[in-house]
């Protein structure tokens, strides 16, 4: 670590690449989301009752206004007819 880098200033910006990582990842999701449901005809409004939450609430993980708690993203891949698939990878 150089020397005019505090602990402090290197924390925080490990916080933000991970934050920045995050973003990127609900990002992914939610464009998977909008695509899925578009290609099959759907609305946010017919999504969301067959995933048994609200409009507003599909609107906002289109948008990625809020990441989806993981059983949402269970029965919005349920409605979709998709795979829920998460992977854990070792960093390099």
């Amino acid at each position: 670590m150089p020397r005019n880098t505090s602990k402090g200033a290197l924390e925080r910006l490990q916080e933000r690449i991970r934050t920045a990582d995050r973003g990127w990842f609900f990002a992914a999701v939610a464009d998977q989301v909008s695509e899925r449901r578009l290609e099959r005809g759907l609305s946010q409004r017919e999504l969301a009752e067959l995933v048994g939450t609200t409009q507003s609430a599909i609107a906002r993980l289109e948008r990625g206004g809020r990441p989806p708690r993981i059983d949402t993203l269970l029965r919005i891949a349920d409605a979709l007819d998709c795979e829920l698939v998460v992977d854990l990878k070792p960093r390099r």
